[in-house]
């Protein structure tokens, strides 16, 4: 995928410098965020600006190629919390102590889950690590984030 440096700076301000699932600073990384296809390539999916998101290493490797998940709450599968068609507010809290993401909808829940955007798989999570070292700089959650 070759992408111009004008539309990865479009992309870049749209997202306003955050992976637009976990909304981890681009800046607080030690690596640029990659740009991730909304529709996987492998199921179609082209090189437009409205099909790419700015998302994180991590973020993006979890998604992979999926497209859907699984709601834990009602066990249903739904579609994953797309950036171009939903508000990232509308789905999705940060955690009274602003550590964790808390899914509020099933693509919320369903989203969470399939990224691994807490990092639930080890018991001290190296992105929960991060977000905290963030709240202390001052830079997290991101402003306009909502948080219970």
């Amino acid at each position: 995928m070759t992408i111009s440096i004008a539309r990865r700076q479009r992309i870049r301000q749209r997202a306003n410098s955050l992976c637009e699932y976990c909304h981890s600073s681009e800046e607080a990384s030690a690596s640029l965020f990659t740009f991730d296809h909304l529709i996987p390539q492998s199921l179609g999916g082209l090189d437009t600006e409205e099909n790419l998101a700015l998302a994180c290493h991590r973020c993006n490797g979890r998604r992979y190629n999926f497209t859907e998940g699984i709601d834990p709450e009602t066990q249903t599968i739904v579609a994953l919390f797309n950036p171009r068609q939903n508000q990232w507010s509308d789905h999705f809290t940060w955690s009274t102590n602003g550590q964790r993401i808390v899914g509020i909808t099933p693509i919320g829940r369903a989203t969470v889950q399939r990224l691994d955007m807490n990092d639930e798989s080890h018991d001290e999570g190296s992105i929960r690590r991060a977000r905290r070292l963030w709240i202390r700089g001052g830079w997290h959650p991101p402003i306009g984030d909502p948080q219970l």
